[in-house]
């Protein structure tokens, strides 16, 4: 297999694209809730950014030596590697949660980075040990209960997160969207062999230059250029061992309290990671499980180690690569180029060069081809299984629209809507619902997938195994359970105290639920097994 197929710059485009978001959001959020501006930006442009550099050309250059053994191994020249960046999810939870109320209740950047580099840390030692068991979880987990939850992330946190952006910004967005679309379902080429990704990229670019603000709504200046050039400069890694070692010098109290935002997120991103190497397989490309989580997990570490307070992990999205031809050349190339961008301080300056609208139909159609995967590489009868895992991630987009909604509006809060009413919704939907659907969604969704599968097998005792499971992360506080401060909606461990004037919902009757659908299960299980008359499917006795 070649180093680099022409292919790749198709793959590279769209991962470059994805990787970019992330860093605009970590130097927006840092900036603007973390206080990392004036003399304290150096925290984002001399920390933050280089570790991040390290740890994502690290992963992608291991990720893309993988696929090179792969393929020798296996004598072929078509695998892809799977894609590497900054975790969405981690970073968001991570600057809600754990950096931004460190910097509000101490005024200090400092410390409130240092509070992110432990957190990362921990998340990464959980990925770690993961990696020892996941293969084990990833063998007994039906495919469909691994895929369902991609897809609805896929669904919620990719394509439409991307659609809502094309069609604010049609006339820059839209041409782009066109010429991804033909590319890749109809499968046309380009004259001279350019990528499709390539074309699209140039062509939103010139769009958003030479049509005026008043029709695009996007504003592109020199003067944006200029300005964001002159704050480039080289910032290579600093190891930030010390810093993360002087955390622990303080109270315990300072720290642990955010054990409940770090253990859920670890294992969040080794059951991610686990659903990303089934969607691989499922595409063609089976990668050795414990390996690829084991440099996921240290590839965090290294983040921390170097200043980053953000995990990286294995990004969905392998199918949709493979379908655009790219091979092991895309992953280096993003991981070299992002390098670049992080040490060079120069991501503002790209941003004001290439409008991210112009690349977002690429991974737009990266969550169309998941979605499609998780139907498609799964039996025809798993169908409704899948459909039922989509719900809890579904729900989490949702409440993340509601979250932001509430926090914009100002004024009102989440907390004091449910105070007067348990059950309020807005526009028919309960608010309550949402949440509690929205905490640890991925557990939820394989659970309620793999329950699905083993109803329709009728094997009603792995059903029953599965609802226990259910009840299990319910009672430990990873699915279901929530506190919830003003418009701040946080994980509720079983063993951590709620915050003091916090709504506090510990989700133990949803627990009974999930025990007594267990004991429905098995009590199916028994009549079947020991009085030999087998029900009908779907019909009667």
């Amino acid at each position: 297999m070649h180093w680099f197929v022409r292919r790749d710059l198709d793959g590279f485009f769209g991962l470059f694209v994805d990787n970019l978001v992330q860093l605009l959001l970590v130097v927006a959020l840092c900036g603007e809730l973390c206080g990392m501006t004036g003399d304290d930006a150096y925290l984002l442009y001399g920390r933050i950014l280089p570790g991040a550099a390290i740890s994502i050309l690290f992963g992608n250059l291991f990720y893309a030596s993988q696929a090179h053994k792969l393929a020798r191994r296996e004598g072929r020249s078509d695998v892809t590697a799977l894609p590497y960046g900054i975790n969405t999810p981690s970073l968001l939870v991570y600057v809600f949660f754990v950096i931004a109320p460190v910097y509000r209740e101490s005024g200090s950047p400092q410390l409130a980075w240092q509070m992110g580099l432990l957190a990362c840390l921990g998340s990464g030692i959980i990925e770690l040990g993961g990696s020892l068991v996941a293969e084990k979880v990833r063998r007994h987990s039906p495919r469909a209960a691994l895929l369902a939850t991609l897809a609805g992330i896929a669904i919620g946190f990719i394509s439409m997160t991307f659609a809502l952006r094309i069609w604010s910004w049609p006339l820059i967005a839209l041409v782009p969207t066109a010429i991804v679309l033909i590319t890749y379902f109809s499968g046309i080429r380009f004259p001279l062999g350019l990528p499709g990704g390539l074309v699209a990229i140039g062509v939103g670019t010139l769009l958003a230059w030479l049509l005026p603000a008043a029709w695009s709504g996007r504003e592109m200046e020199t003067a944006t250029v200029a300005g964001a050039w002159s704050e480039a400069g080289v910032a290579l890694p600093v190891w930030s061992g010390g810093a993360i070692w002087a955390v622990f010098e303080l109270p315990v109290e300072s720290w642990l309290r955010f054990v409940s935002v770090i253990v859920p997120m670890g294992l969040f991103n080794v059951i991610g990671s686990l659903q990303n190497i089934e969607s691989a397989e499922a595409a063609g490309d089976r990668y050795d499980t414990r390996m690829s989580l084991s440099m996921n997990g240290a590839g965090t570490i290294l983040a921390a180690c170097f200043g980053s307070c953000f995990p990286t992990t294995i990004y969905i999205g392998h199918p949709g690569w493979k379908a655009l031809g790219a091979r092991a050349g895309y992953s280096t190339l993003n991981g070299l180029v992002i390098a670049v961008l992080c040490l060079t301080g120069t991501v503002a300056l790209v941003n004001s060069v290439i409008p991210i609208e112009a690349g977002m139909a690429i991974v737009l159609w990266i969550g169309i081809v998941i979605t499609a995967q998780a139907f498609q590489a799964t039996p025809r009868s798993h169908a409704p299984a899948v459909a039922l895992g989509l719900f809890p991630a579904i729900a989490a987009w949702g409440a993340t629209v509601a979250y932001g909604a509430f926090v914009s509006a100002g004024g009102n809060t989440i907390q004091s809507l449910l105070t007067a009413d348990a059950l309020a919704e807005v526009a028919g939907f309960l608010i309550h619902g949402l949440i509690v659907l929205e905490r640890g969604y991925i557990f939820t969704c394989m659970v309620l997938a793999a329950m699905s599968v083993c109803l329709i097998e009728r094997r009603f005792f792995g059903a029953s195994v599965w609802s226990l499971l259910g009840a299990l992360a319910t009672v430990l506080g990873l699915s279901h359970a929530y506190q919830l401060s003003g418009n701040d909606v946080d994980f509720l461990l079983a063993s951590v105290s709620a915050r003091e004037g916090a709504i506090a919902y510990r989700a133990y009757e949803i627990a009974v639920g999930y025990a007594l659908m267990a004991v429905v299960f098995t009590a199916v299980g028994f009549y079947l097994r020991h009085f030999g008359a087998p029900l009908e499917k779907g019909g009667h006795a």
